[in-house]
Parts: structure tokens; C-alpha cells; sequence
């Protein structure tokens, strides 16, 4: 259900709420919040929140720091896991300037150009994350271990899967929260687990999967465990991908629906403009050191390139009809910004239909077993940090979407954090701290 602003007073007013949390992220993906008394709710509406943006990375510089928060009040949601009395709830904010302009570095509001970009074009983009993770333990002072939670592996089943208790956990929570997880399971890694959600408008997924982030952080923590969204936390191990599932609708009707067609030029040219992009705007779909440790195995794509029957390609066309028609994008892990990369791969869809490229044949076969003859003919991800950088820095695709400033300030960071990691004399300790304990 979505609220109006007065909704969102009355409901705050009659419901014994009396702390409002305002969350927003900043371009790296991290939510941020402040937490204000439900009595200053009104002035939040009207006039803005305002915070030392210079603190928060990539936003501003110490000069110019102030910006403003402005609740959405479509996003209400009551944190169940709170005291019932004095009861929490978050909204999640736009960010302004204090002349009123928006904030260039907002993530949503990137997405919502995006959105926009896409109606404007006739289509509406429907996501469906699915998003893995690992538990870990805590030792007796609460601190993380590297220890997993258990030792199962892919869809077994309690009692030698410990996280299904935990899941659902979770899976209540959300549901609580007005967000509707589809299924959950445990994944190939010892203590991995995966939970998708049902389609959904870009936006709301992605306000989504910042939430779901959230909560299994917090459920996890209340049952004693560390929750981790590391892309590569245990290196024998499969990694934590983020798969984004994407529906591309033209007047109601799903444009990948094998129903209907088998392809259409303006559902091919979409897959085509991704595989097109996907080299200038990793960095925004893997932006960790870490993230690169993940390609190539244990079923992680490797090579740019699609399939509608191999599981390990780029793109995957699952065996599926009517509205749950969809493509597959494998590569994105969970530390990226949701908002910065939906808007990144409906802009590339987007632009791939618009100059009409063309879908090359798929690859259905295991490109890991095939011959050298057979690879080269195939563009390969990013290997490294490094690689992703260099390709972004390149890409006025990126800058044209994000905006300059903000892809130079998430540029300068990355490569400040791949100088250190090249500098320091631990290179497997300085990732794992850097990540593990964070994302």
C-alpha cells in the first residue's frame, strides 16, 4: 500500500510511533539514516532533514556540504523487529540541495530518470533480484568468525541446513514490511543462502533489496550469526552473485514471452545493448576487489556472452512463459548500489533497441571445456578492479547516465582502494578486512 504524506502523519500519529528513521544510501550502496522524533515528521516533508553531506563519501565537498532529506512517503515501513511501544519506522528519503535542486548523487533519483527514460520510450522494466549470502558465526563477545553457520549444501534440508529457521525469519520480516519474498533456500556454499522476490517496478525493487539487505543484517544478528554479502568470502567456495532478472513490457505485454514470440527484434536488441555495455559499467555492477575472485567459477559467468540453455553464460534465457518470461543477468554481486545499477542496465536496453543491435548466436555449451579456437572468439568480463576502472574511465556511456562528477568521485575511490590493496604486504588479509566484516 502506498501513503500520501497525510497518510503517513495519520498513521504515525494513531500507531504509537515515535521514532522515524530516514534512510537513503550513498553511491557505493551503504544506507545511511537519521533518525528524527515522529513530532518533526510534517517539517521533514515540507522543508527537508538536513545533514553534513561532506561526511559521507563521494557526495560533497567541506565547502558546500549541506544537503536535505525529503521523506518518499510511499515507502513507509514499520521496523517489526523494534519495541511495540514507542514503535520505529523508516522511510526512504530523496536528497536535495538547500536551494531546492536534487542531488545529482541520489541513487533514486538516478533510477527514476531511468524509469522515466524507459516510459517516455514505451516499455516498462520489471525486476526480480535474486541475491545470496553467507552466515557466518559470532564468537562468545559477538564478533564475527569465519566460521559457517553450517556445512550443507545446494536445497538441502534442515537439520543439516541450520539456515531455515533463519530464512524464514527473514522471510516473516519482509513480509511484515510490505516486500514479498518468492522463495528461499540454501545455496551451494557452506552456510549460503539465497532468497528472491517476486517482479516488481524497478524502483520498489531496488528500495527492496536495500531493505532485504538490511534485515537479514539485523535477523542474523539477533540469532547470534554474521551475515555477510561479500561476493567471495570463502575462496574454495561458490560465490554470492546478485541475479537480476529483467521483464521489458511494451503495452502491457512481456516482450520476452516465448508464448508469444520466440524473439523480437526490440527484445534482441535489448539483450544485445546490455552485452554491449556490460564492459564500461561493471565496475558499477562489481565495485569490489573481492567482486573479480568470483568470475569464472562455480558456475559465475566469466565470458559476454548469452544462452537460453547453459547456466554459466552472462545472460540466461530461463525455460519460462507468460509474465514470468524474463532475461538473466548473472554477473552483478550484492555489494553493488542497486539504484546505480538497474538505471545502468535499463539505459543500456535502452539503447541497444533504440540503434537496433543486433543479438549474435548464443552460447550454449560450456565455454570453460570449450577450445582456445573457440574463447577467443568471445569478449571476456573484466578480470580485475583495475580492468573495470580503466573500462569506465573510458565510457561516456557511464558519464552520460550517472553524470560525470559522480562517476569521477566513485572512480577516485575505487582507485584509491586498489593503490592500497597493491601496497600492502597482505594482500588476502587486507580484502578479507576490508570486506568481510562491511558488506
Amino acid at each position: 500500500m502506498k501513503f500520501t504524506e497525510n497518510e503517513v502523519i495519520q498513521f504515525v500519529n494513531e500507531n504509537d510511533i515515535k521514532f522515524v528513521k530516514l534512510a537513503f544510501c550513498d553511491i557505493f550502496g551503504t544506507m545511511k539514516n537519521i533518525s528524527i522524533l515522529s513530532d518533526e515528521l510534517p517539517r521533514a516533508f515540507e522543508n527537508g532533514i538536513s545533514f553534513d553531506a561532506s561526511s559521507i563519501k563521494g557526495f560533497m565537498n567541506i565547502e558546500e556540504s549541506d544537503l536535505f532529506l525529503f521523506p518518499d512517503p510511499s515507502t513507509l515501513s514499520i521496523l517489526p523487529w523494534r519495541p511495540q511501544q514507542g514503535r520505529v519506522v523508516r522511510l526512504l528519503c530523496y536528497i536535495n540541495h538547500p536551494d531546492g535542486r536534487p542531488f545529482e548523487g541520489d541513487g533514486r533519483l538516478i533510477l527514476k530518470k531511468a524509469i522515466d527514460a524507459a516510459r517516455k520510450s514505451g516499455y516498462k522494466i520489471e525486476i526480480g533480484p535474486e541475491c545470496e549470502f553467507y552466515l557466518f558465526l559470532q564468537d562468545e563477545k559477538g564478533y564475527p568468525t569465519k566460521v559457517p553457520h553450517d556445512y550443507a549444501t545446494y536445497l538441502d534440508a534442515a537439520p543439516v541446513d541450520k539456515g531455515e529457521n533463519v530464512r524464514r525469519e527473514i522471510c516473516l520480516t519482509l513480509e511484515q514490511m510490505g516486500i514479498l519474498p518468492e522463495s528461499s533456500h540454501h545455496e551451494q556454499g557452506p552456510g549460503q543462502n539465497e532468497i528472491d522476490f517476486k517482479y516488481s517496478d524497478a524502483m520498489i525493487a531496488a528500495d527492496s533489496l536495500i531493505t532485504f539487505k538490511s534485515v537479514v543484517r539485523t535477523i542474523a544478528n539477533i540469532n547470534g550469526l554474521h551475515a555477510s554479502f561479500m561476493p567471495k568470502p570463502l575462496k574454495e567456495f561458490s560465490g554470492s552473485g546478485l541475479h537480476i532478472n529483467i521483464s521489458l513490457l511494451k503495452n502491457n505485454i512481456n516482450l520476452f514471452d516465448n508464448q508469444l514470440f520466440s524473439h523480437t527484434p526490440e527484445s534482441d536488441s535489448f539483450i544485445a545493448g546490455i552485452l554491449d555495455k556490460i564492459p564500461q559499467i561493471t565496475l558499477f555492477l562489481n565495485p569490489l576487489i573481492n567482486s573479480y575472485e568470483r568470475f569464472g567459477s562455480h558456475s559465475a559467468p566469466k565470458y559476454v556472452t548469452w544462452s537460453s540453455e547453459n547456466r554459466s553464460q552472462l545472460i540466461r534465457i530461463p525455460a519460462a512463459n507468460g509474465k514470468y518470461s524474463r532475461i538473466e543477468l548473472r554477473s552483478p554481486d550484492p555489494s553493488c548500489n542497486p539504484y546505480l545499477a538497474f538505471a545502468l542496465l535499463i539505459y543500456a536496453g535502452l539503447d541497444g533497441i533504440k540503434n537496433k543491435y543486433e543479438l549474435d548466436s548464443p552460447a550454449d555449451y560450456d565455454l570453460y571445456k570449450a577450445e582456445d579456437s573457440v574463447v577467443k572468439n568471445y569478449k571476456k568480463l573484466p578480470a580485475t578492479l583495475a580492468e573495470a576502472i580503466e573500462n569506465a574511465e573510458k565510457s561516456d556511456f557511464a558519464c552520460n547516465c550517472l553524470q560525470s562528477g559522480i562517476v569521477e568521485k566513485y572512480i577516485q575511490f575505487k582507485k584509491e582502494q586498489w593503490n592500497q590493496y597493491l601496497s600492502s604486504d597482505d594482500k588476502e588479509s587486507f580484502e578479507f578486512n576490508t570486506y568481510f566484516y562491511t558488506v
